[in-house]
Parts: structure tokens; C-alpha cells; sequence
């Protein structure tokens, strides 16, 4: 070894010792001058050394003939400060108690390397411990994570179930009328939710006739959910109490307008007598229904003056639809989200017309779902939609033609 770095090693061993510096700081300390000095040395260059102590550090300072670059510096086993790069500065914390100068070289690297192997032995022992909580930490979390999918999906059955009722309560299943076949379908724009503002009602009156209310109120979600509620309640309330027909969607706006003042929505109501076949519409502001008939064609039944829904001005259906269902005629009710899907009305309601007297011949079972799917194959815009089917049968068997 060069003297002139034994002597540089000797100096920063006995700094080290007086400023109680830890055996192992000592030894990276000492490694990291050795590889920076042993250079400069063999070539005769001149290294100059710096120690002070304050405030608790040892600060130690070599000074080079030649700049040393910051990669060469990130390799050292304790890393410097650098002003310049030849000057470098490294700041140990000393500490109480002041150990003993090494005797010699041989000695003072023996103790240094034992100090430097035993930290490794518990870094590694450390990095085994790590592992094994890691893996435990790891196994808990797969555990977790497994029972939270088991919940989610335990919720996911609940909600299904939930939604489900809430369906059949919200919208119910047609009732048994001899003489008529009825069928609906519903498609919510959120498929995870049944709530939205297009609802239905249908049932007997006292007199046989079967009684229709569709509506669609403004909005979506669980608001317009009970503002169509409202409004299917109270025409029913009205139109069992005997109520005229003509005057229900009046009657309602009137009745709600104090109760539910930002309540808008469109009506339509229906009356069929399934023994002749006689249709009576009232229309607030809603498409007009499309009749498809037995020769096959299909057209709408607009009333003569189209009246104005729930919720907008002079509300009320100031004329009456009336039409006789022949055996084999369908009439199909339906929400303007059946039409709007590709974001043009007037030519949805042509498609509509187009398609319905083939699919009018389906069972009635599925000739709403149907229809609605396939005025649904583009999907620009989505909104909730109702389609309500009601065939008057032929006397002597259904339909035989198939939709295309």
C-alpha cells in the first residue's frame, strides 16, 4: 500500500474514533477515501485532508487534483458532498462514547469488514422478515379480496332481486282481458336500474272495457320515477271514480298541479271495449299510437287536435280518437325512446310504420321485445322506452305471417 494513503487511511480511523464514529460508518467511510485517493497517489498527485467536528457531525473533506464526475461518486459505498468535484465532504454523526484507534491497518480492516458483514447478515435477515410479512400481507389481501367479491356478488343477487320487485311494481304484467291479447316491454336507458319516467298502467274497468294510461315524465332517474307514479295513480283514482274519459288528463293536471308544481309529462290514454272492438284515445302531448291492421299496413291514429300533457299549458285532451279494432288489428302504444334512437323523430316514426306490419303477425308474447330491437340497432341516443301491444285475435286463430 502507498504510504502516503496508509497514512490518509491511519487519519481518517483515529478522526473516526475520537468523534465516536460506529465501526461500520467508519468502514464505508474509509473504503470510499481508499477508492478515490489510490489513484491520485499512484500517479504522485498530492491528496489533502479535512476533518472537523460540530453540532453533533464529523465532517470529513478530500480534496483531489482532478475533478471526479457524478457517476463515478454514486458508486461509492457512502456517498459525498460535492462543491466542485474535487473537493468532496462527507458528514457522519459522531457518537458519546469514543472507541479505540485500531492498532494497525490489518486489524482496523479485519474489525471493519466484520462491521460491514454483520450489517449485511441483518440486512438480509431484515429483507427475509420483509418477505415473509410481504407474503402474509399478501395472503391476507388475496383473502380480503376474494370474500369482498363474494359480498359484491352476494350484493350484486340482492340488488337483482330488489330490482326485480321493484319492477313487477312499477310496471305490471298485463291482466287477463277475453277478447284482447296484451303484451309490453321495457328497456331502461341504464340497464342496472329499473327507475326512470316511462310508465304504464292498464286494467278492467266495471263495465268490461280494459283501461290503458302511458306516460312519460321529464327527466330521469328515481324523481320522474315518482312523478310518473303520480300521475298513473291519479288517473286511475279519477277514472274508477267515474270520471269522463275526455276530461281525465285535465282533471290530473289540475289536481297535481298544486301537489307536484314541476311535474311534466306526457299522457296518452286508451279505452277498448274487447267485446266491438271500439278505441277511444285521449292524447296529451305524446306520439300518436300506430295501428296495424289485418290487410297488412299500418298507419297512425292521431287525434284530430292533439292536446297538451301534465305539467304544460291549457293541459287536457280537448278531442277524442275514435277507431274500431277489427279481429287481427294491432294497436301498439309506445314512448317517444322507441323512435329517437338515431336522434331523428320523424324518422323513427317511419321506421316504425315500415316495420310494424311484420312484426305486428308475431305472437304477441314477443312482438313488443322484438320490435323494439330492431328499431333499436343503431343506438345514437339512448332514453327509456315502453312498448305496449294489444291485438284484437282472429275469431278463428292467430296470425300466420313472420316478421322479416
Amino acid at each position: 500500500m502507498h504510504p502516503h494513503l496508509a497514512r490518509l487511511r491511519r487519519r481518517l480511523r483515529a478522526a473516526c474514533a475520537v468523534a465516536g464514529v460506529p465501526v461500520e460508518d467508519r468502514a464505508r467511510l474509509v473504503m470510499a477515501a481508499t477508492l478515490l485517493a489510490e489513484p491520485a497517489f499512484g500517479t504522485g498527485t498530492e491528496v489533502t485532508l479535512e476533518t472537523t467536528t460540530t453540532d453533533g457531525l464529523l465532517a470529513v473533506t478530500v480534496r483531489l487534483p482532478h475533478p471526479v464526475e457524478r457517476p463515478r461518486r454514486n458508486t461509492l459505498p457512502l456517498l459525498p458532498y460535492a462543491e466542485d468535484g474535487t473537493s468532496l465532504t462527507w458528514h457522519l454523526p459522531t457518537g458519546a462514547v469514543r472507541h479505540p484507534v485500531p492498532a494497525g491497518d490489518d486489524q482496523a480492516t479485519d474489525e471493519e469488514t466484520l462491521a460491514l458483514i454483520a450489517r449485511a447478515d441483518a440486512l438480509a435477515q431484515e429483507q427475509r422478515e420483509l418477505k415473509h410479512e410481504l407474503a402474509e400481507t399478501n395472503s391476507g389481501v388475496l383473502a380480503m379480496y376474494i370474500e369482498l367479491e363474494q359480498r359484491d356478488e352476494q350484493l350484486r343477487r340482492a340488488h337483482s332481486v330488489i330490482f326485480r320487485e321493484l319492477e313487477d311494481a312499477l310496471r305490471p304484467g298485463p291482466p287477463a282481458v277475453p277478447g284482447l291479447e296484451l303484451a309490453v316491454h321495457y328497456s331502461p336507458t341504464d340497464q342496472d336500474s329499473p327507475t326512470g319516467g316511462d310508465l304504464y298502467d292498464w286494467f278492467v274497468l266495471p263495465g268490461g272495457q280494459l283501461h290503458i294510461t302511458l306516460v312519460d315524465a321529464v327527466g330521469h332517474g328515481v324523481t320522474s320515477t315518482r312523478h310518473a307514479l303520480t300521475v298513473t295513480h291519479a288517473i286511475r283514482t279519477l277514472a274508477l271514480e267515474g270520471h269522463p274519459f275526455r276530461d281525465l288528463i285535465a282533471r290530473t293536471a289540475r289536481t297535481l298541479a298544486t301537489i307536484e308544481p314541476d311535474l311534466m309529462a306526457t299522457v296518452i290514454l286508451a279505452r277498448i271495449d274487447p267485446a266491438t272492438g271500439e278505441l277511444t284515445l285521449a292524447n296529451g302531448s305524446h306520439p300518436a299510437p300506430v295501428l296495424a291492421t289485418v290487410d297488412g299496413r299500418a298507419r297512425l291514429l292521431r287525434s284530430p287536435v292533439v292536446g297538451r300533457g301534465i305539467g304544460f299549458p291549457d293541459p287536457g285532451s280537448p278531442e277524442l280518437r275514435h277507431h274500431t279494432l277489427d279481429h287481427g288489428d294491432t294497436l301498439l302504444l309506445y314512448t317517444d325512446g322507441l323512435v329517437e334512437s338515431r336522434k331523428d323523430y320523424l324518422e323513427g316514426q317511419d321506421r316504425l310504420l315500415d316495420l310494424a306490419p311484420a312484426y305486428a303477425t308475431l305472437p304477441i308474447t314477443e312482438l313488443p321485445r322484438e320490435l323494439a330491437g330492431r328499431m333499436h340497432d343503431v343506438v345514437l341516443h339512448a332514453d327509456d322506452t315502453v312498448v305496449l301491444a294489444v291485438r284484437r285475435p282472429l275469431p278463428g286463430g292467430s296470425l300466420s305471417r313472420q316478421a322479416e
